[in-house]
């Protein structure tokens, strides 16, 4: 059987793609070592598959559209610039999401319970919305970085509407991974949508 790694992610807006672009390169003079995600590559993971067979998509995608048709639409906003797990050892680069509500953490939690029934182990670590920009590939100039950071203090790129999560298959080549989307899930429109 076909083993596909995949992955259940919100994908970006262009305007957004473009502004961490913009933050990517105000940040990449600080050092070298960050190895930098494309853009384009850049979503919000809700729940990382592996390696699954290609026979179990059709029973994801069913868990999977009984949970979102539920939730409705709702704004995302994109604020924040940071590091994982803390600037004494920055890992990962990125840039924070949230959600009135918390709606986006309700939505994933009910997500991984779910998928739980069908054999998905829930992740076993607290929810953090964001969108890594970048990883450290050594702590050499992570002052530099944390510096640079710090211009981006209470910044705001704005917000953006939710209304499908994607489930996508990722390629891992030597020039990067390339992302495609499989199935589309609708989120349920709420009155100010209509």
């Amino acid at each position: 059987m076909l083993k596909i790694r995949s992955f259940l992610a919100i994908d970006l807006p262009a305007e957004i793609v473009e502004g961490i672009r913009e933050i990517q390169d105000r940040l990449k003079p600080s050092g070298p070592h960050v190895k930098w995600v494309r853009p384009e590559n850049i979503h919000l993971t809700l729940k990382f598959f592996g390696d699954i067979d290609e026979k179990v998509i059709d029973e994801i995608s069913t868990v999977l559209d009984g949970v979102v048709s539920k939730t409705n639409a709702f704004d995302l906003e994109v604020r924040d610039v940071g590091v994982f797990p803390n600037t004494s050892r920055p890992r990962v680069v990125w840039v924070g999401t949230e959600s009135r509500d918390r709606t986006i953490n309700i939505l994933q939690k009910e997500i991984d319970a779910t998928l739980e029934t069908i054999g998905f182990e829930p992740e076993g670590r607290a929810f953090r919305p964001h969108l890594t920009m970048g990883r450290v590939k050594s702590l050499k100039e992570k002052r530099l970085l944390i510096a640079q950071m710090e211009k981006f203090k209470g910044f705001d790129m704005g917000s953006f509407r939710v209304e499908h999560l994607f489930l996508f298959k990722s390629d891992l080549r030597p020039t990067g991974a390339v992302y495609t989307k499989l199935r589309s899930f609708d989120l349920a429109k709420s009155r100010n949508d209509i």
